[in-house]
């Protein structure tokens, strides 16, 4: 199990009540349920499907998702998220990232991001790449942390970051 110490910010001192100099602790594991995993997806999408009409339900993203390598997120020992990695030949690819409502705007995702970019440059990867609703507020923490829009269409933005 991936263990990272995350430094408290003043930005994140509201929404996790602690004080200046607390520090948490995220983890890392193998996915332990991937039906749950899948929950945590379409709970979180489920309104870009309905807006976009995408037929998906917990157990389609289940079945598509079974492939990839897939993480739970633990805070303070709670499953609050879940990313998903696959590899291709030259870059590794973030599938999915998702946190639970409850726990965004925390810094979580940053974390997550840094440990994804750290696992690429383990497998001497250099790029990692993502795609990402176009109306996503997700788009400004990946721009936030590295990612430039490569290419885009109708719906999505498709975006990369060097991690060497």
């Amino acid at each position: 199990m991936a263990r990272l110490r995350l430094l408290c910010m003043r930005a994140m001192l509201s929404p996790l009540n602690l004080v200046l100099g607390d520090s948490v602790d995220l983890t890392f594991r193998r996915c332990e349920n991937l039906l749950d995993a899948a929950k945590f997806t379409f709970d979180n999408m489920r309104t870009y499907y309905e807006r976009f009409f995408v037929d998906w339900d917990v157990i389609k993203i289940a079945e598509t998702t079974k492939p990839l390598d897939n993480f739970d997120i633990l805070f303070e020992g709670k499953v609050v998220g879940v990313f998903r990695l696959q590899l291709k030949d030259d870059y590794m690819y973030l599938r999915d990232l998702q946190v639970h409502t409850s726990f965004q705007n925390r810094g979580i995702g940053k974390v997550v991001l840094n440990e994804v970019k750290h696992r690429a440059r383990d497998l001497n990867l250099s790029r990692l790449k993502l795609r990402v609703f176009k109306i996503s507020p997700a788009v400004q923490l990946y721009k936030r942390n590295g990612f430039t829009i490569q290419d885009e269409d109708d719906r999505f933005f498709n975006l990369e970051s060097n991690v060497s």
